[in-house]
């Protein structure tokens, strides 16, 4: 077992050296009433009754009924992990439990056995392959075996997660509380686009164990003294390949050179890909760090018909609105590269009377929460999207990935047939590959490792 420097680093800090905090509301009391003074009758109209200011109070911990982790004791079954030998702590298994969790994944089962004693680790994983959740339970179990006793100061967290997109970021969150239910730990989303004082307001209602957020906002935060990140004792970066493309690595670094040295956190660091960039940051940020890797075929293959339609261009729309029309197509993702090609796209959707929903990355956050949110109510049949927005998908259901544009890179195909055929369900991904498009099959089936069927689509789809 690896002994990790920061481990006892954050156990025995001195708060008097600890971050400077946001200024603290000086309480206001009421002068004492005069014994002779009559009571004053209560005004009426629309005059705002003026408000106390008062000092922001620390959640207190949840009390729960004690709970039997023996629930998770299934059965052994060969090649399979338990989270139930693990030696995790007993709340967080309850919420593994609540979310119906019984078995690790490929992943988890590698990454866990040595993320849990304090190593750092990068992984070359897909989505869907439990990554989130492999992170999450890592950084959830050290926090609950290693409380901090001594003085805490507000907006100081001590777990961090950096995601390129508000998406994914607002996915993590919503997977880190259900992780965290019975435990009492207090998480808060960054993400731009949505209102700075409420996000603030977050951060003001008790001391933070975790924080989820995209890198432009985290930056906002600390660079107007409203977080402080010198006591993260856990760092999470995910997807950063995609921060890459998206170019996002300038103010990753600053935020990373902004937390404790790598001696006194522990960091993890996920990609789809491992380039030379890539791999360069991960051993500049990590400390001999375990590299795990599940390569594409384990991911979403076995759960994902792949078909390849050979169309000319002038073919797409009348072959993608019969798709879109047919009764076994229930929820339907359609990728673009491009956000005209999306824009497009839609506008000729909604002409044909087909409920359609568009995902790209101009969208405001306030629009791209609430389509989101009626494409999982099923009130859209389709969601039109870029890969930008696409990668924070996680819609139960969608029976349909369709590629009206085949991807330039063969690692987005993967993270585009991820959004279907996820948690033992089944799934069907259709490519559209006309002749300006159809080039770029050979890259996606070397990084399948297989070849795929191409033919030209059934009559139904045609007449």
């Amino acid at each position: 077992m690896l002994t990790r420097l920061f481990k006892s680093f954050g156990k025995e800090r001195n708060a008097n050296t600890s971050a400077p905090t946001a200024k603290q509301n000086t309480v206001v009391t009421d002068k004492p009433k005069s014994e002779t003074s009559k009571a004053v009758p209560k005004q009426t109209g629309n005059k705002a009754k003026p408000r106390r200011p008062r000092t922001p109070r620390p959640k207190k911990p949840m009390t729960l009924p004690p709970w039997d982790s023996s629930a998770l004791d299934v059965p052994l079954e060969e090649g399979k992990t338990r989270f139930y030998d693990l030696n995790l702590d007993t709340t967080l298994l309850h919420g593994i439990f609540d979310l119906g969790f019984q078995y690790c994944s490929p992943i988890q089962a590698q990454i866990l056995p040595e993320t849990l004693q304090g190593k750092d680790a990068i992984g070359k994983a897909q989505t869907g392959t439990g990554k989130t959740a492999a992170f999450l339970i890592t950084i959830i179990d050290d926090l609950l075996k290693n409380p901090i006793k001594e003085q805490r100061y507000l907006a100081e967290p001590r777990a961090l997660i950096i995601a390129p997109t508000r998406e994914l970021v607002t996915q993590i969150a919503e997977d880190a509380k259900g992780l965290c239910k019975h435990t009492g730990l207090h998480v808060v989303t960054l993400i731009g686009g949505t209102d700075y004082e409420r996000q603030l307001k977050q951060l003001d209602l008790g001391y933070v164990d975790i924080v989820v957020a995209t890198p432009g906002r985290l930056l906002d935060f600390h660079n107007r003294k409203h977080i402080h990140l010198d006591q993260v004792e856990s760092l999470v970066l995910d997807e950063a390949d995609r921060m890459l493309d998206m170019g996002f690595i300038p103010q990753v670094r600053r935020i990373v050179r902004a937390t404790p040295n790598t001696d006194y956190r522990q960091t993890l660091l996920f990609s789809a890909t491992f380039t030379a960039e890539i791999l360069e940051m991960s051993y500049q940020w990590t400390y001999e760090p375990v590299k795990v890797e599940i390569e594409p075929d384990n991911v979403a293959s076995d759960s994902v018909e792949q078909k390849v339609y050979m169309v000319s261009n002038e073919e797409k729309l009348p072959v993608l609105l019969k798709i879109l029309q047919h009764p076994e197509t229930k929820l339907a993702i359609i990728f673009t590269n491009r956000r005209d090609q999306a824009q497009k796209l839609y506008d000729r959707i909604v002409k044909n009377n087909i409920s359609a929903g568009i995902l790209t990355g101009e969208i405001p956050q306030k629009k791209r929460t609430s389509t989101l949110e009626k494409f999982k109510n099923g009130e859209y049949k389709a969601m039109i999207a870029t890969d930008v927005a696409g990668r924070g998908i996680h819609v139960e259901g969608i029976s349909h990935v369709i590629n009206y544009n085949l991807p330039d890179n063969p690692d987005d195909y993967i993270h585009r047939i991820g959004r279907t055929g996820r948690a033992g369900a089944t799934g069907i991904s259709i490519s559209l590959a006309c002749e300006f498009e159809s080039f770029q099959l050979p890259a996606i089936e070397e990084l399948l490792g297989k070849k795929l069927r191409c033919e030209l689509p059934p009559e139904e789809f045609t007449t």
